[in-house]
């Protein structure tokens, strides 16, 4: 996989440098020192990953789909017998406390194992009617690229489904998070993956997504990551109408109700937003509350915000570690910045704690004017506003406000007010009276300039099928 902590590439069933001759630093965020390096993979790199891809397609989705399956299953069994040392090395690049590390690569294991279960009864074919017959195949070579701030989950998300539809797959990971590609591919490749049918890259972003998506070899693109970047990739992928999975960005709110209990609430809410330092597209960042109980909402969430144990990610007493890199602190000071400049009130934190690392302190901001860059701009960090509404239409209408529909919650006992709200949000996910993230099972997806297409569930395999329709097929046999 590496030598120590220098990541390398993956190419055709072997680790080696990239051709380029030049690496990149792997930065610890709790110290703001560099400790690893990970290679950069060049244009002849990239083109023995397309080749090799290409070489393994049909002999990979003329696998038996129980085959695929079997051997998925068996990654997801070594990934967990790594997870100690994988979670450890994932917590040191990104920040997170170790505890969220390893529940991060307990969703990454079982991802991989959901997938391999429903390998063979995905790739089977079924009857419309006694003429009429679908049969699932692999759309082709898919080009997958994946973010920094849940590299682990997002990796086992797409190599998953891709290889369970049948499909090759190019990875090119997070250079800052470079050993979350690398255990899960290793895991792949100690369970029997031929070569060519997985590779792991890094490098220039941009070089290695315009190299990839320009070729024709390269029939499905799934990304994740911010909307600016996206919009840029499906252009690309357009020239070669190359098929598109796209989660991007969130700005997601929490309407909470008169009624709402808020000692299930309030924790609910602190604990999914700070967790990896707020750094997720589905973690709230706008709270609306009922005018009724404003301002008991607000003294208890910022009693919950002060509460969070801040520091070292490994310190097992620590809830919140740093944010992810220097970039993200500026972010936090720009729009709090921007939002005090109008008139909002800092009700907690609003500023970088003073020690090495990239650490921001959790952060409440009330009265919050219209304008602020901190409403409509996904914050991406432990920043939260809070605000109250006096009617439900006030509610719907600020919650849908933004350009963004990845994510939306809301707290009520109401039946009524449940099944409003319910039509009401504009989001791929709702979640009544708790937050949550999504399970390997459910099928995952933004509306808006939140992405489309599907991850996750059963959508997430057929995103990288085509269903061929076979007309006249009476006598052929299902099996």
């Amino acid at each position: 996989m590496s030598d120590s902590i220098n990541y390398k590439l993956f190419i055709n069933g072997t680790w080696r440098s990239g051709g380029t001759g030049a690496d990149l630093p792997v930065i610890n965020p709790a110290t703001e020192k560099e400790f690893g390096r990970v290679a950069v993979a060049s244009a002849s790199d990239l083109d023995d990953c397309l080749r090799s891809a290409q070489a393994s397609l049909l002999f990979w989705a003329n696998t038996s789909a129980e085959e695929r399956g079997e051997l998925l299953i068996r990654a997801a069994r070594i990934l967990k017998e790594k997870m100690e040392v994988a979670a450890a090395a994932l917590s040191r690049e990104q920040g997170k406390t170790l505890i969220e590390a390893k529940g991060e690569y307990a969703r990454a294991v079982e991802t991989i194992e959901w997938n391999g279960a429903q390998a063979a009864k995905l790739s089977a074919p079924w009857p419309i009617d006694p003429e009429r017959l679908i049969v699932p195949e692999a759309i082709g070579v898919v080009a997958a690229f994946t973010p920094w701030n849940y590299p682990a989950v997002l990796n086992a998300r797409k190599l998953a489904a891709s290889l369970a539809a049948g499909c090759p797959v190019i990875l090119k990971a997070a250079e800052e998070t470079p050993s979350a590609g690398a255990h899960i591919i290793e895991a792949l490749q100690e369970a029997g993956i031929p070569p060519g049918v997985v590779s792991l890259v890094f490098g220039d972003p941009a070089m290695i997504s315009e190299y990839l998506l320009g070729s024709s070899i390269v029939r499905a693109l799934s990304f994740t990551g911010s909307t600016p970047v996206g919009k840029q990739l499906a252009k690309s992928a357009a020239t070669n109408l190359q098929r598109c999975v796209l989660e991007l960005g969130g700005h997601s709110p929490v309407v909470v109700f008169g009624d709402a209990d808020l000692t299930k609430a309030i924790p609910a809410i602190s604990e999914y937003k700070f967790e990896c330092a707020g750094q997720s597209c589905n973690a709230p960042s706008r709270i609306l509350v009922a005018r009724s109980i404003y301002k008991e909402f607000l003294a208890r969430l910022v009693q919950a915000a002060e509460k969070i144990r801040v520091g070292a990610p490994d310190d097992p007493n620590v809830d919140m570690g740093p944010m992810a890199n220097s970039r993200r602190v500026e972010g936090m000071e720009r729009l709090t910045k921007d939002a005090v400049d109008r008139g909002a009130r800092v009700e907690t934190g609003g500023k970088r704690i003073d020690r090495p690392g990239y650490y921001w302190s959790p952060t409440i901001l009330s009265n919050v004017p219209p304008g602020s860059h901190v409403l409509r701009e996904e914050p991406f960090g432990p920043i939260l506003t809070v605000a109250p509404f006096s009617t439900i239409e006030e509610a719907i209408e600020e919650a849908n406000a933004t350009e963004y529909g990845l994510a939306s919650y809301f707290f009520t006992e109401s039946p009524e007010i449940q099944k409003r709200m319910i039509r009401s949000l504009s989001a791929g996910a709702i979640s009544l009276n708790h937050l949550k993230g999504v399970s390997a099972d459910a099928p995952n997806a933004g509306i808006k300039q939140s992405g489309y297409g599907y991850e996750g569930g059963v959508e997430g395999v057929r995103a990288f099928q085509i269903l061929k329709l076979v007309n006249g097929a009476k006598a052929v046999p299902l099996t």
